[in-house]
């Protein structure tokens, strides 16, 4: 059986798998739109919030910018797994004795304001919305490599797929899919990472091949990359470019983000216990450390598999795979030298992304170019994103290894989309129409506009992943940063700190929000080619700004709070209540 078709087998029997398991669990009230009935048990819901979590930017996007950046790439790694122990020891258990539905609900009557509330809503979709445009271009870069069709279309069928499960299941759909998804797209990442690590280093173990020797030789794998790496006039892999503050900028607002990313928190509402919300934590911990510690190994087989396959390498002698990415649109090659030999260095091979010349073919068959070509000598554009899903074809494995890999991509990106549409749809139906606009509204009647709102949500995030404002980790970069700069601080505070108001809540909720929102937008839309260190803030990049926006988040919520009145005494009780562990392992309802 040829490749496509396995593809096509692979893809469908997922797709009808989710389908099958959203119609299986279709919500029937509010409680399991929103969240399962809270009846999900720690092992699976910790399965769930791995899937949730692993999005397009794990899956996809992650090894993809380490194989290219080398240990700047780390930041990803440090913070992403990083939050999962502060959101464990933190966030989960305190949030989930409250008892309540969503986020902003948390945040409006710990802060006995509808104000602080709708400020929760608008955080919300800004996150949500920043971070599902990286999950729907995931998608679209998926389908339109493995299913032939562009990225817009295949971004355009990621959307009826989230549709149908996520509008229809609700959390009590989208968390046993989840579940699912989650077994999907940990078999495909590490059976391609088993074999290539066989292949490149003789060891089946990725994590103990990426610090081995190459298969046959005496030279250790990163020795080796760093050296590949500077014959082409690229940095040292093992080196760092970024400075020491912005390092430790993006890591903290990666891994405080990770703590206040809303789809994540609501999660751990979904357990029967509050000792459940800690043990699924733990749990989904446990199941992401798979992924995340071999990531870096995958990142430097590819990276040394690409080199070593098209580097100096005549055009018309290359395998199969790298025409079928170069009409993907993700891969392409400008013969400056006129050599028909594919000339890899450092530097940008043209201007912006590939932009061809309809299907017309240059003298050796490759695409023509419409971009204008750079003074730099380098002649490959290879995008970040498809690293990953490339190595397979790059390693010459198996197509069933190839199909399953396609398979794991989508699963990774659309589990993710599917709980921030979840979330968009409940702080728009929940918080705003049932708590604010429409308080007499009937159970069905919230049912129905929670579905409606989703699938505004799911529409609005089609047209983010077809005109997306990064590459996928980055995007959700950005998510996470916003996230850090709102959030996390009103949520840590409100447990934590009973002098906390809402006036302190609210104008610093505000204010990371908008600083950060402002910084992001100023360096990556209306001044990009000013987005360099001297021009930074402290040196900081839009990645890491989230960390400055925190900061001045916990400074004026704090300053403004003291200068205004304390909260009501019977909030100051409830606060004390949140953190008491009396009665830790019984069911709560509420307060």
């Amino acid at each position: 059986m040829d490749t496509q078709t396995l593809v096509y087998l692979f893809v469908g029997a997922t797709f009808a798998l989710y389908i099958g398991i959203a119609i299986w669990s279709r919500a029937g009230s509010t409680s399991e739109y929103y969240v399962a009935s809270k009846g999900v048990h720690p092992i699976a819901n910790g399965m769930a919030t791995g899937a949730d979590w692993m999005s397009a930017a794990s899956f996809i996007s992650m090894a993809g910018i380490i194989s290219f950046i080398g240990r700047d790439g780390a930041v990803y790694l440090m913070g992403w797994t990083g939050g999962y122990v502060l959101l464990a020891m933190c966030l989960a258990p305190y949030l989930r004795k409250f008892g309540k539905f969503t986020v902003p609900e948390f945040v409006g009557e710990r802060y006995y304001s509808q104000t602080a509330r709708m400020v929760a809503v608008v955080c919300v979709i800004f996150i949500s919305f920043t971070y599902v445009a990286g999950q729907m271009r995931g998608v679209g870069i998926v389908f339109s490599r493995y299913l032939e069709v562009p990225i817009n279309t295949g971004v355009i069928i990621g959307m009826g797929i989230v549709f149908i499960y996520a509008v229809l299941g609700g959390m009590k759909g989208i968390t046993y899919t989840q579940v699912a998804q989650y077994c999907v797209m940990i078999i495909a990442y590490m059976i391609p990472a088993i074999f290539i690590s066989m292949l490149v280093t003789g060891n089946p173990i990725p994590q103990i091949g990426f610090g081995s020797t190459v298969e046959g030789t005496d030279v250790y794998l990163l020795d080796k990359l760093n050296q590949i790496s500077m014959d082409l006039g690229f940095n040292e892999y093992t080196s760092g470019t970024k400075s020491t503050i912005d390092t430790f900028a993006i890591t903290v607002a990666l891994m405080v983000g990770t703590a206040g990313l809303p789809h994540v928190i609501v999660r751990f509402f979904t357990v029967p216990k509050v000792s459940d919300a800690r043990l699924s934590a733990g749990w989904a911990l446990f199941f992401i450390a798979i992924l995340y510690t071999t990531a870096p190994a995958v990142a430097s087989f590819a990276r040394v598999n690409l080199i070593e396959t098209v580097s100096e390498s005549e055009y018309q002698q290359l395998p199969s795979w790298f025409q079928n990415w170069e009409n993907a649109g993700l891969l392409a090659w400008q013969d400056k030298n006129g050599d028909g030999k594919i000339t890899y260095t450092a530097g940008a091979a043209f201007a912006g992304k590939p932009t061809f010349d309809g299907d017309a073919r240059g003298d050796h068959g490759q695409r023509v170019l419409t971009n204008a070509p750079t003074d730099n000598s380098n002649e490959l554009y290879v995008d970040r994103d498809i690293m990953v899903l490339a190595n397979p074809e790059i390693a010459q494995l198996p197509g069933w290894v190839i199909a399953l890999i396609a398979a794991g991509g989508l699963a990774a990106a659309l589990s993710t989309a599917a709980g921030l549409l979840l979330v968009i749809s409940t702080s728009i139906s929940h918080d705003l129409l049932k708590s604010n606009l429409m308080p007499n509204i009937s159970e069905k009647k919230e049912l129905l506009a929670a579905r409606i709102a989703a699938a505004c949500a799911i529409a609005v995030a089609g047209y983010f992943g077809i005109n997306p404002p990064g590459f996928v980790a980055q995007v959700v970069a950005f998510a996470f940063g916003l996230a850090a700069a709102s959030f996390f601080p009103a949520i840590i505070m409100g447990i934590f700190y009973k002098r906390m108001n809402k006036e302190g809540a609210i104008a610093g909720m505000l204010t990371g929000l908008i600083f950060t929102f402002s910084y992001i937008v100023y360096f990556k839309f209306i001044n990009p080619a000013g987005n360099t260190p001297d021009n930074w803030w402290f040196g900081i990049s839009p990645e890491g700004i989230g960390t400055l926006g925190m900061i001045f988040n916990f400074v004026i919520s704090t300053v403004v709070s003291k200068l205004t009145a304390e909260p009501p005494e019977h909030i100051q009780h409830l606060v004390e209540d949140i953190r008491v562990p009396r009665g830790a392992t019984a069911p709560v309802g509420g307060h």
